[in-house]
């Protein structure tokens, strides 16, 4: 047998790979007698680029898919992509602004239309990647979270949810992105410890005297409906009862009790704006305190909010401290570090805001969630993330899933415009279900991109038809992932899988470490210590990048990864393929028969 005297990844990786797909050694077959192993990839988003953090997730994948297939499993390796909501909104939005357009002029079902072909052109990058990382995906399963096949299993379980009461429509403080202009989800809130300060506010008592707040946000003191302080605590027990008049807008606000204030914190005692804090929010619920909404969607001050009305949020906080300072009301302010939430896409400050959604109720489906891992049909390795997984599910909240865009799953409910009732339908209705009229209004928002994301494990496999692939593949065996989406993602299809199919979605979860640089840092743009996988893979190859990374991704351990290692491994493969080149000369005329030579 002759072999090039020089190793050339790019040829030698490029040859075998396609020998692979020709001869569809991926592909799972549902008539196999052979015992099933299954896996489904995490999707990437359809706008996204293959990073490092990529590359490990998917060669750990295809470790354990290929070692399973050489042990004569009939193994699935089910790829995808998800529509990612508002990433792609955002890159096609800022294609149209190159040409001078905005999605209001194009229109929703033209801007729908751009999406489409945006992704036919430019949606598949990721796909190639990954095929040139290596990864053997039973590529003829590709699925995208808003094929026909999905969207359908996104709108029965949406249906199925509402009819059983766990999906609701009603008023609730949710984080609002201002420039997105989208509500957030808990877990798409990225919070950061920040530099800020605390304000003391005097609010006069009706009938002479003072009570001192504390307040970071002292714009919001335009919405207060109540002062509250603790039934325990003695400083204030003569107050609750009265009444406190609201510096700038003179409107009587009630002192009244509850265990929720901390007496430690600030004065003890604390201002309650119910339109935007989640806590006040609750507060106001228990005490039928009224909301008053002083900041809108664009983060602007409203007209609730008096002489300050159109002020963007920050500048009104400037131009309030400055006025209080003036009139006394200020008592003083000192440096106070806290944590403030950002929207986890582009960044800005997230407004806390009552409004009107769609939830989900998620503590009954949680509740079976956590009961599986404890009894062990889902082990999570390492099994230190179990502790994580229960204190964040067992204090969860409900869910938001409306988002204010216009690329994703619309969310399949009809307003009647004559009597006002709600129809959710699977289909299209012609009629409103209440009083027969015809003059319905489909929801603008559309769902959560982890709505979709929640059902991959059944609804790639055919779910809600009775598949073989169902019936063979599901629960899957294995699901690998990182730590930063164990409750945006995983969480969720446990809840979700537990409901639909009676079953856990995955009997392993294997969450591996961090890629990071030499020194143990993140990798970012700004930092500019990225390592580009694709140019590594031109470089050296893909077998010494795959197998750099499966050598440091030691359990619990975040990767230290530098240039020089992977090209480490590409001269470890030099030297392997050196060896077998020797091998093979010796052999050479060597017929099977006999000694060796």
């Amino acid at each position: 047998m002759d072999i090039p005297k020089v190793y050339d990844p790019k040829d030698v990786e490029e040859k075998w790979y396609q020998f692979w797909l020709e001869k569809g050694y991926f592909h799972a077959d549902v008539d196999s007698p052979k015992r099933p192993f299954s896996i489904v990839i995490p999707p990437p988003n359809v706008t996204g680029s293959l990073h490092m953090g990529h590359a490990l997730n998917n060669t750990l994948q295809d470790i354990l898919v290929r070692w399973r297939r050489m042990q004569g499993y009939n193994c699935l390796w089910l790829p995808g992509t998800d529509h990612a909501g508002i990433a792609t909104q955002n890159v096609v939005e800022r294609e149209l602004a190159k040409e001078g357009l905005s999605r209001q002029q194009l229109g929703r079902e033209e801007f729908i239309k751009r999406v489409w072909q945006w992704k036919e052109r430019y949606g598949g990058v990721i796909i190639h990647q990954l095929k040139r990382l290596g990864a053997s995906c039973d590529w003829q399963r590709e699925r995208f979270t808003m094929d026909e096949g999905l969207s359908r299993a996104v709108r029965e379980v949406f249906v199925r949810l509402y009819e059983e009461g766990l999906i609701y429509r009603g008023n609730y403080i949710i984080n609002w992105c201002p420039r997105c202009q989208t509500a957030l989800s808990d877990l798409e809130v990225e919070h950061r410890e920040e530099e800020g300060h605390l304000y003391y506010l005097r609010y006069p008592l009706e009938g002479g005297g003072e009570i001192v707040v504390a307040t970071t946000r002292p714009e919001t003191m335009l919405g207060d409906t109540a002062v509250a302080v603790n039934p325990a605590d003695d400083r204030y027990k003569d107050l609750v009862g009265r009444y406190a008049i609201l510096p700038v807008l003179g409107r009587k606000i009630p002192v009244i009790a509850d265990d929720y204030v901390d007496p430690e914190f600030g004065t003890g005692a604390l201002k309650i704006t119910p339109a935007h804090d989640p806590y006040d929010f609750e507060i106001g619920l228990r005490h039928n305190l009224p909301a008053v909404k002083v900041i809108d969607e664009e983060g602007r001050m409203t007209e609730e909010a008096g002489p300050y009305k159109g002020l963007d949020r920050f500048e009104c906080r400037e131009k309030i401290v400055e006025d209080f300072r003036q009139e006394g009301v200020l008592q003083r302010m000192e440096p106070y570090q806290h944590s403030v939430g950002h929207c986890y896409r582009c960044g800005t400050v997230v407004e806390p805001m009552l409004s009107v959604q769609w939830f989900v109720k998620t503590k009954p489906l949680a509740e079976p969630a956590i009961r599986a891992v404890k009894e062990g049909r889902t082990r999570i390795i390492p099994q230190n993330w179990e502790k994580v997984y229960f204190e964040w599910m067992e204090s969860i909240r409900d869910w938001c899933i409306s988002r204010q865009i216009w690329w994703g799953h619309r969310i399949p409910a009809w307003y009647c415009e004559d009597c006002g009732q709600i129809t959710v339908s699977r289909e299209t209705p012609e009629a409103c279900s209440y009083c027969g009229s015809e003059r319905l209004r489909q929801e603008e928002d559309v769902l959560d991109t982890w709505f979709s994301s929640a059902l991959w494990p059944f609804s790639t496999l055919g779910w809600p038809d009775e598949t073989k692939e169902l019936e063979i593949f599901y629960p899957t065996s294995v699901l690998v992932t990182g730590f930063d989406i164990l409750f945006f993602w995983v969480a969720r299809m446990m809840m979700m899988g537990l409901h639909f199919m009676g079953d856990v979605p995955f009997r392993d979860v294997y969450i591996h470490a961090l890629v990071r640089d030499m020194e143990g840092q993140k990798m970012s743009k700004t930092k500019g210590n990225v390592i580009d996988p694709l140019e590594m893979i031109e470089r050296y190859g893909t077998d010494a990048l795959r197998f750099t990374l499966a050598v440091l991704a030691a359990q619990g351990r975040d990767i230290k990864l530098s240039e020089q290692r992977i090209e480490s491994s590409r001269n470890f493969c030099n030297k392997l393929w050196n060896a077998a080149r020797f091998s093979l000369m010796n052999l050479d005329g060597y017929t099977g028969e006999g000694d060796l030579p």
